[in-house]
């Protein structure tokens, strides 16, 4: 069974056909790349896969469950790191336990104890404006990944970075990754 299974999806804004009729299967383990001049629609599949907005048709099956429409089920990095700004990092971190219910002690708790693993210790208690723009994308995923999901979409993650923290954050994340 495939982890990820995108049938006959279908995507319009304003009467303009954004994405047409995507099928894509992925398997466990698998690193896939969507490649694409802009406009393409990556942004929108990804967007439709993570439930955040909804298909015009088609379905999307997380291991067998249809999840269309639904968001929270697969982990979804977006371009720009989208940190609260009046929040600390780790406030950040944790905010997606929080939004799931558990008390802001115990999600801050377990959030805590990633920071060594993803080279931002003693940043707990800065804010996103006092972070470079790589350690601002590792905050991104590990907030991301703090939910465990069985799948995780980046989209352009490293965009917004130069050519050298490009390098060493992407290497980093493949680390982390594995």
């Amino acid at each position: 069974m495939a982890l990820l299974k995108v049938s006959n999806v279908s995507k319009s804004y304003d009467g303009r056909k954004i994405i047409d009729n995507i099928n894509l299967e992925l398997n466990k383990g698998e690193i896939v790349s969507l490649l694409g001049v802009s406009g393409v629609g990556k942004t929108t599949l990804f967007h439709v896969i993570s439930g955040l907005v909804k298909a015009d048709n088609g379905t999307i099956e997380l291991n067998g469950r249809n999840i269309t429409g639904i968001s929270g089920e697969v982990g979804y990095m977006l371009q720009k790191d989208l940190l609260v700004q009046y929040k600390t990092v780790l406030d950040n971190v944790a905010l997606p336990l929080v939004i799931r219910g558990e008390k802001k002690k115990v999600a801050r708790e377990k959030v805590s104890q990633l920071f060594p693993k993803f080279g931002l210790d003693g940043t707990q208690n800065k804010y996103p404006s006092q972070l470079s723009g790589g350690m601002r994308q590792r905050v991104a995923l590990i907030r991301t990944l703090v939910l465990e999901p069985e799948l995780l979409l980046l989209d352009e993650p490293f965009s917004a970075l130069d050519y050298q923290t490009r390098l060493t954050v992407g290497n980093d994340i493949g680390q982390i990754l594995k």
